[in-house]
């Protein structure tokens, strides 16, 4: 096997990572867009209002190219009320933490207050709890199937190794511990089998580590 299997390291994570943060860009500003664009005409989808200002009117896609790949946006059409909207210029300048971001909610698992924290970002003030909770089922649902997701190959090599990744939101740079196990396939497919956040690399750690991969995970039971 290559070396670069058994060096894990951030550029190697964010590699392995990189169709999964793409597909999560994109569901978020959409669904960020969609709720913009719900605010503007003062009424959700389909509602009937005696004050709504202006209607919703299907919506056109659009190509939209970022560091982890060219997403679709389906910006929103509206009738009676221009749509205009700045989360695509603030994407654009918090791109890089935001993905970060993204990676860290793959490898430690969704939090409430990441979701707070690239909501935030993008939409340019505070949003209520409703809303942080919406975009948590609608945009984030897929992180937690990813992680827990069963494996039905089997990995006759397993590199396991804690590697830190750095968070950086609003000019504070944290270092987060990440546990990391990457399964090789018989034929040489490389794919991360599991991750969780670790306060430290110690045996209780590692241990908690491999009980919550083997339970949640459904390790065939000969992997080593």
């Amino acid at each position: 096997m290559s070396d670069n299997i058994i060096q894990l390291n951030e550029d190697l994570i964010k590699h392995d990572l990189k169709d999964l943060v793409r597909s999560s860009v994109e569901e978020t500003l959409n669904a960020l867009l969609d709720k913009e664009a719900d605010e503007l005409v003062n009424t959700q989808k389909y509602e009937r209002s005696c004050d709504r200002q202006g209607y919703r009117s299907g919506h056109y896609k659009r190509n939209f190219q970022t560091s982890a790949g060219d997403v679709e946006l389906k910006v929103p059409k509206l009738k009676g009320v221009p749509f205009e909207t700045a989360i695509i210029e603030r994407y654009r300048r918090r791109e890089s933490s935001v993905e970060e971001a993204l990676i860290e909610m793959y490898l430690a698992g969704v939090s409430v207050r990441r979701v707070e924290d690239i909501t935030e970002a993008l939409w340019g003030t505070k949003v209520s709890p409703a809303t942080i909770s919406n975009l948590n089922k609608k945009a984030y649902e897929h992180i937690e199937n990813w992680r827990s997701r069963p494996l039905s190959d089997e990995y006759p090599y397993v590199y396991v190794d804690g590697v830190y990744l750095k968070r950086i939101w609003g000019g504070e740079v944290q270092n987060v511990s990440i546990l990391v196990a990457i399964g090789v396939s018989s034929d040489g497919f490389r794919e991360i089998i599991g991750a969780a956040e670790g306060m430290k690399e110690d045996k209780e750690s590692w241990r908690s580590f491999f009980v919550w991969l083997r339970g949640t995970h459904r390790c065939p039971a000969h992997h080593r």
